[in-house]
């Protein structure tokens, strides 16, 4: 799997940052002190070029590979879950080759859930079983106020 293997990547990524992070920190922090015991400003230029400098450099490289590693952790999970999303198919898919181009709904019944934008058939996966779902208004449907559903695909005239 290669979503396996992006995770692996991404996770010694995650670390440098950190590792980076902390270093730039110690670094920063050694140059502060050496700076703070130091009077005259050219005793303080070597802690400034030796600590503080590489130090602020690489706490900003930390912060690179740490937003590049969490990119690449996630872009390998959306990835995976588009791999499930794929793979996974109807149970018993094999049986049900053939029944793939079959209508979703088949009901010559028409039904709208109140408040809805969705006119349906009456075994709709939508509306089915829901109790709130009542017959559909031939006014209202001429009226443009619905929209068909594209799911079940009802047909264009109800009467």
């Amino acid at each position: 799997m290669r979503t396996a293997s992006r995770l692996r990547t991404a996770h010694p990524a995650l670390w440098a940052g950190w590792a980076a992070l902390a270093a730039g920190a110690v670094l920063c922090v050694i140059g502060w002190y050496g700076i703070s015991g130091e009077r005259f400003a050219e005793r303080q230029l070597p802690y400034l070029a030796s600590c503080t400098i590489p130090g602020a450099a690489l706490i900003v490289a930390g912060a690179v590979l740490l937003a590049h590693g969490r990119g690449q952790v996630a872009a390998a999970r959306v990835e995976e879950l588009y791999g499930l999303l794929v793979d996974a198919g109807p149970a018993g898919a094999e049986e049900s080759a053939p029944e793939a181009t079959a209508p979703l709904a088949v009901s010559g019944e028409m039904r709208m859930v109140p408040g809805g934008t969705l006119w349906h058939r009456a075994d709709c996966p939508l509306v089915a079983g829901k109790a709130d779902a009542v017959p559909v208004d031939a006014k209202l449907l001429r009226g443009g106020g619905l929209s068909a559903c594209p799911i079940c695909d009802p047909p264009g005239d109800t009467g």
